[in-house]
């Protein structure tokens, strides 16, 4: 993100990045907050910020397993029980075995693919994630986390409010969940119309 920001020589730019993406602002911002003049951090799930970050954690990280060793599908069920678990994930629950795969629509059989960038290359890294709060708060950007009205209680909620209450201003609620902005892709539906319109609310100030 800082490279072509630069090589477009685009900055600073207003960034909209929600779980994984909000991750990615979080970090661009702590290391590059000259270019950044407005982050909306949506749900960024950084297990680093919750009371219950080893087992979540430790979920993440059979998550993986379970991807090397069976494939997509039931690495993407399990992923799918993690985020949308309500409250703080129990001890043992990386040990518990993951839905079927077949209840989401996902596939059951195992393609011998293992190039999957969510349950493979950002499984743990992403959500093990350790904001620099110090390098955060100095920052001139103006910083906003979002958390999902509908998933408050789940995992990227949780620690978007952690995230929020370590930076200052209170998170702003967004229509629908963790997937509040999509319109049907990839299977999921949130409020999409209401998200746009809250979020540029937000991004005018």
């Amino acid at each position: 993100m800082h490279r072509l920001i630069a090589a477009l020589g685009a900055g600073p730019v207003d960034v909209f990045g929600s779980s994984g993406g909000a991750i990615n602002g979080l970090a661009l911002v702590a290391g590059h907050p000259e270019q950044v003049r407005t982050l909306v951090a949506h749900e960024p799930p950084t297990t680093q910020v919750l009371p219950d970050r080893e087992p979540a954690l430790a979920a993440c990280v059979a998550i993986r397993e379970t991807y090397q060793r069976e494939g997509f599908g039931p690495a993407m069920a399990k992923f799918i029980a993690l985020v949308s678990y309500p409250g703080p994930i129990p001890p043992g629950f990386a040990d518990q075995p993951g839905p079927n795969p077949a209840e989401f629509g996902l596939p059951t059989e195992d393609d011998g693919s293992r190039d999957d960038p969510l349950v493979g290359l950002n499984m743990p890294s992403t959500p093990g994630y350790q904001p620099d709060f110090g390098a955060l708060r100095a920052a001139p950007t103006r910083i906003v986390i979002g958390v999902g009205a509908d998933s408050a209680e789940m995992l990227g909620g949780r620690a978007g409010i952690a995230v929020a209450e370590r930076l200052g201003p209170a998170p702003v609620t967004f229509p629908g969940g963790h997937d509040g902005f999509l319109g049907g892709e990839y299977g999921g539906m949130g409020k999409p119309d209401a998200f746009a319109a809250k979020l540029r609310e937000v991004l005018a100030g």
